[in-house]
């Protein structure tokens, strides 16, 4: 906990080095600053647990949704199975989530099935990275297994800056038809439309119960100037913490950035943690 606040990191990246392509260590390296993730790393790339853990505890992280990815085009491959060990150390605070990929998966729907039985509590799908748009149809098997399984899907929305990206795959609108198809499956918009999208996804999550923004990537203290034309305490009931570790500075110091906003202590504890729980019962 911190200051008093459960706190739920919904966005983390801890994969093993050797599966990455360089340019994601430049940007753990631009982003983290002196953060010292690399403290987690045993020398062949993996990470340790009894590390990863401790770091999180010292950080006041109480949940830890971990992220695999399938996207070769832009960072690499990182199997869901490399994060089992964090899993297996600490089933309290570490989780998987899952990610698929319909270029490399076919059908995506059974991929997703067996990650899922390996217990993920979610799906991250990176059509950014993936290069294919959420919309198409050949999706909408994998939405029905979320949203039967009541499993939420959290997706890229917005830009992103590895070469192999296709950033127009990123705009929220594109997930206008989706959200309305899939009334009873709930969507993450993770970094909540980063770049020039933050109107759209801001307008989807409102207009629509089952759309939330997560808020990796986006420094606390510009939320006011990213939503500047939205009530922003409103808003806020929408949203989701999270970091994209290990591309921050510090997770405390963003917790207590948000606390620091003003909002009501509601929201604030809906923010942190509590949001999340509604859409993992199983984080409580």
């Amino acid at each position: 906990m911190i200051d008093g606040y459960f706190v739920v990191d919904a966005h983390v990246h801890a994969p093993r080095l050797p599966t990455l392509k360089p340019a994601w260590m430049q940007w753990a390296h631009d982003f983290a600053g002196a953060y010292p993730w690399r403290s987690v790393y045993a020398e062949d790339g993996s990470v340790v647990p009894s590390a990863m853990d401790e770091l999180m505890e010292s950080e006041g992280v109480d949940r830890v949704l971990l992220f695999c990815e399938y996207s070769p085009r832009a960072t690499g491959i990182q199997p869901i199975e490399d994060n089992l060990p964090l899993v297996e150390h600490n089933p309290t605070r570490f989780r998987l989530v899952a990610n698929v990929n319909p270029y490399l998966h076919h059908p995506a729907a059974t991929e997703v099935a067996r990650q899922l039985d390996l217990g993920a509590v979610a799906l991250k799908i990176h059509p950014v990275h993936g290069a294919f748009s959420p919309a198409d149809k050949e999706m909408y098997p994998v939405y029905q297994l979320c949203a039967d399984r009541g499993v939420p899907v959290i997706l890229h929305s917005g830009t992103s800056s590895f070469p192999g990206s296709r950033t127009s795959f990123g705009n929220p609108e594109l997930m206008s038809d989706v959200v309305e198809d899939f009334p009873s499956l709930q969507f993450v918009f993770a970094h909540g439309g980063r770049g020039w999208w933050y109107d759209v996804a801001a307008f989807l999550a409102l207009a629509r119960e089952n759309v939330w923004l997560d808020l990796a990537g986006l420094p606390p203290k510009k939320l006011p100037e990213y939503y500047q034309r939205f009530d922003l305490g409103r808003l806020a009931g929408k949203f989701v913490f999270g970091t994209d570790w290990p591309g921050v500075p510090s997770v405390a110091k963003n917790v207590r950035t948000l606390i620091g906003l003003g909002w009501p202590e509601d929201v604030l504890n809906g923010v942190l943690g509590g949001n999340a729980v509604k859409l993992m019962p199983s984080l409580a």
